[in-house]
C-alpha cells in the first residue's frame, strides 16, 4: 500500500495514555489487573522488581490519575498498603490493552516478508 492510500495518523496511537505506558507503572498495572482484591506493598514491589522509593512514587502518579486507590491499614499487628485498581483504572487499563494490541497487530503485519508470511527479524 502507498503512503498516500493510508489515512493520515493511522498509526498515531493515541490510546497509548503516558501515564500507563512507563514501564514501571505498567508492570504495577499488569500485577494489580490480575489481583481484584488488591495487592500488598511487599508483594507488588517484588512482582514489580521496585524498590520501595520506586514502587512509592509510581503509585503515587497512579493514584493521582485515579488508576489505583491505596488503602492503609493493619495486617498481623503490622501496618499494611493494600493497592488495588479502581473501576475507572480498570476500564482504562483494558482499553489500553486493545490499543496496544493493535500497535503489535499492525507491526507484525508491517514485518511480514509477503512471499513467505513471516516476520522479518533482521536488522535493517
Amino acid at each position: 500500500m502507498a503512503i498516500s492510500d493510508r489515512a493520515d495518523g493511522r498509526f498515531s496511537y493515541d490510546g497509548l495514555d503516558r501515564v500507563i505506558h512507563e514501564k514501571a507503572r505498567l508492570s504495577v498495572l499488569t500485577s494489580l489487573v490480575g489481583h481484584p482484591k488488591g495487592l500488598a506493598f511487599p508483594d507488588l514491589k517484588r512482582l514489580c522488581g521496585l524498590t520501595d522509593g520506586n514502587l512509592s512514587r509510581h503509585l503515587a502518579v497512579l493514584q493521582e490519575a485515579d488508576l489505583v486507590s491505596l488503602e492503609k491499614g493493619h495486617a498481623h499487628n503490622r501496618p499494611q498498603t493494600l493497592c488495588r485498581l479502581t473501576p475507572a483504572g480498570r476500564a482504562r487499563f483494558l482499553e489500553y490493552l486493545g490499543v496496544l494490541e493493535q500497535v503489535v497487530r499492525d507491526a507484525a503485519k508491517a514485518a511480514r516478508l509477503p512471499e513467505s508470511g513471516h516476520l522479518n527479524i533482521t536488522p535493517a
